[in-house]
């Protein structure tokens, strides 16, 4: 089968789960160069833009691969500014999603500052709604996750199976450390987000975001003092 060719959900099922496997000890580069083969243009990398690592590893293995950005309409402007960045000097076709509707429409609904409010919500109108349409024509998606991130992302496999959007899910740099990310930008010359040198360790919407303290992890800053540590687009 080639890569252009429709697979079935219990093909693409079977397929993550065995590469999974066989790629846990493989190289970010090699997960996605499997990954490119494979899919080939149903195939994509979606980023935060916090950092273009997985971006530039994709279009090693993969020049011109699809790179998919939400705009939540809450970003700082350092974020967009890492976008546009990407956009200019990778090998790579930036896509950005946006919501349905804008902040203004969306507070005319539900109220000033939904993300303070309900940031469950919030996230669901802003990130998983219009990746879940963005990604429609993939079959599999790569992101930038990282074991060592966090307690709740320790079991991330290098392919999973996304059962909830119904295709496969790619974290080529799963076993990285912080270590091996900084030893990346630096051999590379790999864009980061500014804000990276300001304190923030984990970069989303701007109301929702805050520098970390010495000695907490790095999703600490996100959604500070409640109990919410995922947007839902990972769990």
């Amino acid at each position: 089968m080639t890569a252009t060719q429709e697979r079935t959900e219990t093909e693409l099922a079977a397929l993550a789960g065995q590469a999974g496997r066989d790629l846990e000890d493989a190289s970010p580069l090699e997960i996605l160069t499997w990954a490119a083969e494979t899919f080939g243009r149903r195939f994509c990398v979606t980023s935060s833009m916090e950092d273009a690592v997985v971006a530039h590893l994709a279009s090693r293995a993969f020049p011109g691969v699809d790179v998919v950005f939400l705009d939540t309409g809450y970003h700082f402007p350092e974020t967009l500014g890492t976008r546009d960045a990407v956009a200019e000097v990778m090998d790579v076709n930036v896509i950005t999603l946006t919501p349905r509707r804008t902040v203004a429409e969306q507070d005319a609904e539900h109220g000033p500052k939904l993300h303070d409010r309900d940031p469950d919500l919030c996230c669901a109108l802003r990130k998983v709604q219009p990746l879940e349409a963005g990604l429609a024509g993939y079959d599999a998606w790569a992101t930038g996750l990282r074991r060592d991130e966090s307690p709740t992302r320790a079991n991330t496999p290098v392919v999973g199976w996304d059962a909830r959007r119904r295709k496969v899910k790619v974290s080529p740099i799963a076993r990285w450390t912080q270590q091996d990310v900084d030893a990346y930008v630096a051999e590379h010359g790999v864009l980061t987000n500014p804000l990276l040198l300001d304190g923030y360790a984990s970069v989303g919407c701007a109301p929702c975001t805050r520098r970390v303290l010495a000695g907490e992890d790095a999703r600490a800053g996100r959604w500070a003092g409640s109990n919410k540590t995922e947007c839902g687009l990972h769990g």
